[in-house]
């Protein structure tokens, strides 16, 4: 498994809620035409009204790359660049048990 937390900082409302929108339209292709895609969730974060952070598991890194390399994955990444003010990526490792 692959996973990673993604925080997205957005400079004001309007631009909050054109991301949401461009969220909204993109996560459906996510879920139905990636399957190695096991969890992609957006999140906002409690007390900041303009962050996001999206949980991101993958059966693996290829499936990450898939999800990447995704011609709808580049549009969306594209129109994010315009909308966010900071993006901040962390790949995570699972603790033993």
């Amino acid at each position: 498994m692959f996973a990673i937390a993604v925080r997205f900082d957005l400079p004001d409302e309007e631009s909050a809620a054109a991301f949401d929108e461009l969220v909204a339209r993109t996560l459906p292709g996510i879920l139905a035409e990636e399957p190695g895609t096991l969890t992609y969730v957006p999140h906002r974060v409690e007390g900041e009204p303009l962050a996001r952070l999206f949980y991101e598991e993958y059966a693996d890194r290829e499936a990450h790359a898939a999800h990447e390399a995704r011609p709808a994955t580049a549009r969306f990444l594209e129109r994010v660049r315009e909308l966010v003010t900071s993006v901040r990526a962390e790949v995570l490792t699972p603790l033993a048990s």
